[in-house]
């Protein structure tokens, strides 16, 4: 039977697939070469270009301008490495528990990464995007703007991205960082006056000053130089792939996976019920 026989013989009103009329911008593979983005991989970007910039490139079909690379180049550094985190920990006993499946044990930090961690970079730059939107669709002025964004937040008991940090209470230098580099680059624009003045504002909506941090700065400093705000969650997971590869690296050499595992365990308390043989006399 022919695809056209089994598409004319499908019962009505069920639904058939084809892989014909699907396309895509991103690359075309034949025996004797690579189109990426309609460039040559062998012939115009491998050897011409960053990573960073090849990464843009593929984000948009367009060569980045050099103040986008820069910027985006910070803003991987900053977030890719902090230590222990979840996202690390997770990586490091999956890969002790299997050392044969380094990719699994990247995959298991990848999977931890969410809206509390690493995500918030996408939610904080939502946050950014929406406060100027109401700005400039009503008569409302940034402050005003902002303060009704802060308010709709906490009425409604969602986490405020982009703000706090159980390590950097008194506020993330990296996120401090990022915005003086853009104002240094001269690359600062409206997301980042959005995001300054939100923080003058959070104090007085929530009661108590939240410190900036790393996830709140990263999009403003972002979508002012360019970056598309749809890959915006990309940035974390990126540069943090670079970090479990050095992690997984050093745990090969210096295992530590199985130490985490127990510390949980000396950490945590159980409090459930015992069978009778196990219980103390009252």
């Amino acid at each position: 039977m022919t695809t056209s026989d089994k598409t004319s013989a499908a019962p009505s009103g069920s639904k058939t697939f084809s892989a014909q009329g699907g396309k895509t911008h991103m690359a075309l593979v034949q025996h004797d070469s690579i189109v990426v983005r309609g460039k040559d991989l062998c012939n115009e970007l491998i050897g011409q270009q960053s990573f960073t910039s090849y990464f843009l490139f593929l984000l948009t079909g367009q060569a980045p301008s050099a103040p986008l690379i820069r910027v985006t180049d910070a803003t991987l550094i900053a977030i890719a490495e902090h230590g222990l985190v979840p996202s690390v920990v997770a990586s490091r006993m999956t890969l002790a528990a299997a050392p044969d499946a380094i990719q699994g044990a990247v995959a298991a930090g990848l999977l931890g990464c969410g809206s509390v961690i690493l995500g918030a970079a996408e939610t904080a730059g939502q946050l950014l995007i929406d406060t100027l939107s109401l700005a400039k669709s009503s008569s409302l002025s940034l402050e005003e703007s902002a303060t009704q964004q802060l308010q709709a937040l906490k009425a409604s008991r969602q986490t405020l991205p982009g703000f706090g940090h159980p390590t950097h209470k008194a506020g993330d230098p990296r996120a401090h960082k990022l915005l003086a580099l853009a104002h240094e680059w001269g690359t600062a624009g409206e997301h980042v006056r959005a995001l300054e003045t939100i923080s003058t504002q959070v104090a007085s909506v929530y009661g108590r000053a939240l410190p900036l941090n790393v996830s709140g700065a990263i999009p403003a400093v972002l979508l002012d130089a360019g970056f598309p705000a749809g890959a915006l969650r990309g940035i974390p997971l990126l540069a943090r792939t670079g970090s479990l590869v050095a992690h997984l690296l050093e745990e090969q050499v210096r295992p530590i996976g199985f130490k985490l595992a127990q510390a949980a365990e000396d950490a945590i308390e159980y409090d459930g019920p015992l069978p009778a043989a196990m219980q103390q006399p009252s």
